[in-house]
Order: structure tokens, then C-alpha cells, then sequence
């Protein structure tokens, strides 16, 4: 849409070289060489060479010609050329242009103009190409040949296909809950540095299980060109926490998350990622490909694709269907039929609507990049609108922030809009969880991806300005059909991670029976309530006594560092597996935080850490997500990094040389501050900067942590006059946040 369409056979071609496959992330130097057409381009005239807004391709630079990214224009008539690159100077989803202005002569047929990216010439690398598999990575070309400013497209731009590298990780994924005697499945897979399935794992792989299984072959014979396996019909004989090893020649390579196997709990384990976007929109491959992603190498059992409604066509919402009719298997594979209700931030913000039916209308933000009005009457431009064409449909809504943020503040339906998403690609955002309880809204806590590079389930933010690896959801329902799951969605009953595969069982104990509603009574409808001494997370409860037990049990892949146990967002009880007495030769620097709430809520915390009197040894990036932001030490006593958090947070994992002695500086453009070491302890010293929880901590850890498992039961004191909102929040040493959903208590 918006782009000429006159005479694009008379508007020229253009040719790439070298062509072929290019793995991700790797450097190298291209020559496009644009050759006029018929009306060549006039003075002051134009050229466009266009990538999505997903690609993190190096960003071209005209000034350092041996700098990475390097890259010059010439036109073959000596013509003068105005050359910028500019992230957003084109119709999205093809944003990121080179822009490039005849300013002094003009073109005639057959005058070249040729273009090197990573010109290597005078010294410069090449140019770094995307991070992110696709088969056909798009050179696209549009031309001002009349100098109108009206681009017309070329009928064919020069392509490349971008693959995986070697593994330099695997996964094996598991359930994290399983009953004895039934099937489950175990997914493996090796990844390339940027996170790719690599296609380039070859051997012979030994299977290692700590519990009896059936089914379980010794060993998995792996050929090039697999980018993942799925081995299924295993099934374990007896409770007990399971895990897997792989090792190849000996060494292990992979472990897996822990799974329970338990024959009594109330509900099964599903995991999802709701949101995740295609090429048809603004993502990357096909929406078959995410699918398929989805299921086959993030080993997922639901999704949603989730377009943004003012790119999605009418055609494309046909076949978009069809695809969720195809991929959706009751049982193996849930797929929710939906997209992203993308509103401006001043009429609600973004919403995910996720339908239990197919072939449902778009009720749509507005018809921005939709040239096709037949049915602009069923709009719904404003989130007031869009809660008031729901309540017809089988449906429901989750709050998203991306570029926009949902405003629920200013507009929200409780009936609908069940839960919020804390986390995606773009950050973690708890303030929105803080704009729920401010408002007494009861929701539930979800984390999902919103990726835009094709990697749906296990989304990588690569190097662009994604600063968070992709959420998921574990749902707790009876069955995995849509139904069930939309369900557990509208009970609030599921917990959220920041990417990892953790086992959490959750809920409160009450001394004497409360009443626990069937819904939210607050909704209005009649709903049904009974006696109980126990209400699992999302549950709405009314209870007369002083205090609750809040009681969980957690397993988590990496090491438990820490569990806040919170009513709202006040923080009643922070539980550690260890205490003072445990504490090394081992700190940890975390910053964390956003600028604010919309779009330039980035914070750069590029900065180095001295020591003086002691000495760094072995330091250890945390969420340092982005390979080009490193983690290096120069010396004995001085760290120095490139970071950035978008909500989350990052840091460093470090050793002293000694336990005790030494000032720590810390040097990063937000936080300038001395600590001196023998006071570094259990509890972080927080140096605050503003934004959104801005903030540098600092504190001490255990040389090794060895809890991955812990059970506790914590009394909670309840709130009179109102609602409480009793949920965890678990970090892990590996960078990692765990939600429950809240209990809701009123007290009667």
C-alpha cells in the first residue's frame, strides 16, 4: 500500500552480488548495483533501498572507512548523491531505508548507481547481515524517477537467504508436568550464537534420565540438515521430579528443565506464547513458518498469531484462518485465532483478542496501511469501541505493551480483558500490574514474545531494539482444546516466566473455610461460590480471618536466587536459599529499568566497574542478549560493558580475589557510585535514578548456589478496606522472572 504503481517495468533493475546463503550475524561486504530504466531518474529525484523493520542488518555508516558497516554510493555519470540511512523513512513493515537523492544532475537510462555495503576497499570489515533466519532477505528497491516523492517498486529486488551457524547451545525441552504412565514428548535442539536452529548438529547424543522411563532410547542419532527432534510416546513410571541429560562423546550438553510427574494435581501444564507477528504483518517468514516454528522447534503447545489489524487484509484474515484451521489439533497443538487491536496510545493502546472460533470479523484499530474500506464500518478506533464489538463474540483480550502501551487506566472491560501481559521482546513492564491494583481490577499475569523475527516460542531479541528474550505463559487447564485453555485464561489461572521452563505450584491455605467464587463477583453476573480451606493462583476469594498462608513450590532450570512473596506491589517477605553465612567471594552488579513508558524507553547503562585493593575474577554477563554489547576485562581491576534494559535488567556476575577488602567504583551514565566491599551483603544496596524502577544494585551471593528447588509456606497478613492481591515473583541467577497469577482476597 501507498507506493505508485505506474510503469514499474520502465523503472529499472537492479542486481546484487555476491548472492547465495550468508549465515546469521556473519560479515560481509554486498555490491547492489541499480541500473536506470527508460525514464532514468531526475534531478532531485530518488532511490529507496528498503529492509523491514524486524531486520537488525548493520546499520550502514558513510564516515569511518574501516569501521564495520561501511558503506558508499557512487553513481556511474559523476552525478552528486545525497546519502542517510534512516530506521523510519519508508511504509512499514519496510522502514529501515538508505536513502539516496540525485541533488546535483540526474540519470539517463543505463546510468548506474552502485551501492556497497561493508565496503571493504579501505580497511572496513563489511557489513554485519541479520541475525535471524529467512530464505529470502529482501534487497528491496523503489524509485523517484520523476521526483515527485511518489516511489514505485521494482518488479523484482535482489534477495539473499540468511541460515543458521553452527550450534553453540543446546536445548532439551520437557513438560513440566507429566502424569505417570501417560505420554509426553521431549524436544532437542541445538542453537547458533544468535539463537537459530541450527541445521548443522550432527553425531550421536546419549539420553540420561534420573527416573525410570519407557521408551527412552539410549542414544539419538542426529544428521546435518535437522534443526530439531522431537522424540514422543515417553512415559515415566513413578512419581518424581525428572530431568534429562545429553551427552555427546562423554560430555553433557544439555539438561533439561525440570518436569514433575505427579498423578494427583488438580491441573495440567500447558505452555503458550499468545503473541508473535509474520512478514504478512510486521514480523519475519511466513505465518505457516511461525506456526510450524511454534510447534516443531519451540516445542510449544499453544500460540496466536497476533497481527497488527491496521496491516492485515482482508485476504490475508482468509487465509490466516485456514492456516489456524490447519495448525489447530485438539489435544497435540492449540493455535488461537486473534490478532493485535494496535490503537494510537491516546484512544487505549494495544490489546491482544484472541478468539475460541475461526473466521470471526476484525473489529480494527483503524485501516492505516489497508487500502481495502469495504468493511471500515465494523472499525472500532478507540479500546472503548473495541470492549463494546466484543461483548457479541467468544473472545478474550490480554493488555500489550510494544510501541504502544495499553492504557487500562483509561480504558478497560473487566469482563473481557482477563489478564496483562508483564513481558515481551520489547521489556517487562510490572507497572502495568501496579495501574491494574491501583484501579481494583482483578487480572491475571501473562508474559509472552510479541516477535517480529520469526521465532515464535523461543524469540531471541537478536541485536536490534528488542532489549528481552521473549516471555512465555504456563497454563493450567483440563485439556489442551481452545476451550479449556480460554478457560484457564478467564479463571487467571496460569504464571508467566521471562523465558524459562520452571515448575510452579501455587496458591493460599486458609485457617478455616473461606468462600471461593466461581468469577469475580465484581463482574455483575450471578456467579456461584462455595466453602474452602485452599484457592489456587487467579482465584477470588472473600475470607474474615487476619492472615493467610501463601504456599508454592518452585523447580527452575537455573539456580534460585530470589522469591518476593507480594501483596499488590508491596513486597512482604523476600525468601533466599541461603543467608549470610553462605556468602563468598562472589557479587553481582544489576541495573535495570526503563526511561518510560512509550516507545524511547531504552536506558543505556554503558559503563566499567574498578576495584581498587582487591581484584575482578571471572565475570559473567547477565541478559546481555545483543552479542555486539559485551562484557570485557582489561585488567585484574576494571570491568567495562555495553548494556541496555528496557523494563528488565542486566548485569555482571563476579568473583573478588578476596572476600573482604577493597572500594568498588561503578561508572555508568545514570549511576556514579563507591561502595566499598566489606559492606557489600545479602541485601542489595539500590542506587535509584528515576524512570521507570531505574535503578544499580549491588549485593553478595553464595560462591555456588545449588537450589533449583525449593517448597515454602509464608503467612501473609491481609489488608482491610481493600482487595489483596497475593502472587510471587522469583528471579533466577540466570537472568529470569517467574510470576504467579494473584489470589484476590477480600476480606469480609
Amino acid at each position: 500500500m501507498g507506493h505508485s504503481h505506474y510503469s514499474p517495468e520502465r523503472m529499472g533493475s537492479a542486481t546484487l552480488s555476491p548472492d547465495g546463503a550468508f549465515e546469521a550475524g556473519s560479515i560481509h561486504s554486498f555490491t547492489l548495483i541499480y541500473t536506470a530504466g527508460y525514464f532514468g531518474i531526475d534531478d532531485t529525484g530518488s532511490l529507496k533501498i528498503v529492509h523491514r523493520f524486524a531486520s537488525d542488518m548493520g546499520k550502514p555508516q558513510f564516515d569511518d572507512p574501516i569501521g564495520l558497516n561501511y558503506t558508499t554510493v557512487e553513481a556511474s555519470n559523476g552525478a552528486v548523491l545525497e546519502v542517510l540511512y534512516d530506521r523510519k523513512r519508508n511504509i512499514r513493515p519496510w522502514d529501515k531505508t538508505l536513502f539516496i537523492r540525485v541533488v546535483q544532475g540526474f540519470l539517463r537510462e543505463g546510468d548506474t548507481i552502485t551501492v556497497r555495503f561493508g565496503d571493504t576497499r579501505r580497511g572496513s570489515p563489511g557489513i554485519r547481515v541479520q541475525t535471524f533466519c529467512e530464505p529470502r532477505f529482501e534487497f528491496k528497491v523503489l524509485v523517484d524517477a520523476f521526483a515527485t516523492y511518489q516511489y514505485v517498486e521494482l518488479p523484482t529486488s535482489p534477495t539473499i537467504a540468511i541460515v543458521s551457524g553452527p550450534p553453540a547451545t543446546f536445548k532439551a525441552i520437557l513438560p513440566t508436568l507429566a502424569r505417570p504412565g501417560e505420554p509426553f514428548k521431549l524436544g532437542f535442539k541445538g542453537e547458533d550464537k544468535w539463537g537459530n536452529p541450527s541445521d548443522q548438529v550432527a553425531g550421536v547424543f546419549s539420553l540420561h534420565a534420573n527416573l525410570p522411563l519407557q521408551h527412552l532410547p539410549a542414544s539419538l542419532t542426529v544428521e546435518r540438515g535437522q534443526p530439531a527432534h522431537v522424540l514422543t510416546g515417553l512415559r515415566a513410571l513413578e512419581p518424581g521430579d525428572l530431568q534429562i541429560e545429553v551427552r555427546q562423546d562423554g560430555r553433557t550438553v544439555a539438561r533439561s528443565n525440570p518436569c514433575r510427574v505427579d498423578g494427583r494435581s488438580r491441573h495440567r501444564h500447558y505452555w503458550a506464547d499468545l503473541h508473535g507477528q509474520s512478514e504478512e504483518t510486521i514480523g519475519t517468514n511466513s505465518a505457516r513458518a511461525l506456526m510450524e516454528f511454534a510447534r516443531d522447534r519451540a516445542f510449544l503447545d499453544a500460540m496466536s498469531h497476533q497481527g497488527n489489524d491496521f496491516q492485515i487484509t482482508q485476504k490475508f484474515w482468509a487465509e490466516l484462518n485456514a492456516l489456524n484451521k490447519e495448525f489447530n489439533r485438539d489435544g497435540e497443538f492449540v493455535v488461537f485465532p486473534g490478532y493485535e487491536w494496535s490503537g494510537n496510545t491516546g484512544l487505549g493502546g494495544d490489546r491482544n483478542v484472541l478468539y475460541l472460533e475461526d473466521d470471526r470479523p476484525i473489529y480494527r484499530s483503524s485501516h492505516a496501511l489497508v487500502d481495502d474500506l469495504s468493511d471500515v464500518d465494523t472499525d472500532a478506533n478507540s479500546a472503548d469501541e473495541l470492549f463494546e464489538a466484543l461483548k457479541k463474540e467468544d473472545v478474550v483480550v490480554q493488555a500489550h505493551i510494544g510501541g504502544r502501551y495499553a492504557d487500562i487506566v483509561m480504558s478497560h472491560n473487566a469482563q473481557i480483558e482477563r489478564s496483562i501481559e508483564v513481558h515481551s521482546d520489547w521489556g517487562t513492564f510490572e507497572w502495568l500490574l501496579g495501574d491494574a491494583f491501583a484501579q481494583g481490577y482483578r487480572v491475571g499475569i501473562l508474559a509472552n514474545s510479541d516477535g517480529h523475527k520469526g521465532r515464535h516460542g523461543a524469540s531471541h531479541p537478536g541485536a536490534s531494539l528488542f532489549g528481552a528474550y521473549g516471555g512465555l505463559s504456563c497454563l493450567l487447564a483440563d485439556e489442551l482444546t481452545r476451550r479449556s485453555l480460554a478457560e484457564c485464561l478467564r479463571q487467571r489461572r496460569h504464571y508467566a516466566t521471562t523465558g524459562c521452563r520452571a515448575y510452579l505450584s501455587a496458591g493460599v491455605a486458609f485457617d478455616r473455610p473461606a468462600t471461593l467464587f466461581s468469577d469475580d463477583p465484581n463482574l455483575g453476573a450471578p456467579v456461584e461460590s462455595r466453602k474452602s480451606d485452599w484457592a489456587d493462583i487467579g482465584a477470588v476469594v472473600e475470607y474474615d480471618g487476619d492472615s493467610v498462608v501463601f504456599e508454592f513450590e518452585l523447580m527452575t532450570p537455573g539456580p534460585i536466587e530470589n522469591i518476593e512473596i507480594r501483596n499488590l506491589m508491596e513486597v512482604h517477605e523476600t525468601f533466599r536459599p541461603y543467608g549470610e553465612q553462605d556468602l563468598g567471594r562472589r557479587i553481582r552488579m544489576v541495573w535495570e529499568g526503563s526511561g518510560y513508558r512509550g516507545r524511547g524507553r531504552q536506558t543505556i547503562w554503558d559503563g566499567h566497574a574498578t576495584l581498587q585493593g582487591n581484584a575482578f575474577e571471572n565475570p559473567t554477563p547477565i541478559n546481555f542478549w545483543n552479542l555486539d554489547k559485551v562484557l570485557s576485562q582489561p585488567s585484574p581491576q576494571r570491568l567495562e560493558w555495553q548494556s541496555l534494559t528496557t523494563g528488565g535488567f542486566a548485569g555482571v556476575d563476579v568473583f573478588l580475589e578476596r572476600r573482604k577488602g577493597g572500594t568498588l567504583r561503578i561508572d555508568t551514565p545514570l549511576v556514579q557510585e563507591t561502595v566499598e566491599v566489606d559492606s557489600i551483603g545479602l541485601v542489595p544496596q539500590v542506587f535509584e535514578n528515576g524512570g521507570i524502577q531505574r535503578r544499580l544494585r549491588v549485593y553478595r551471593l553464595p560462591d555456588e548456589n545449588a537450589c533449583h528447588r525449593t517448597r515454602q509456606r509464608i503467612r501473609v497478613p491481609l489488608h482491610r478496606g481493600k482487595d489483596n492481591a497475593l502472587y510471587l515473583r522469583a528471579t533466577t541467577e540466570d537472568g529470569f522472572f517467574i510470576y504467579s497469577s494473584p489470589v484476590y482476597i477480600s476480606r469480609t
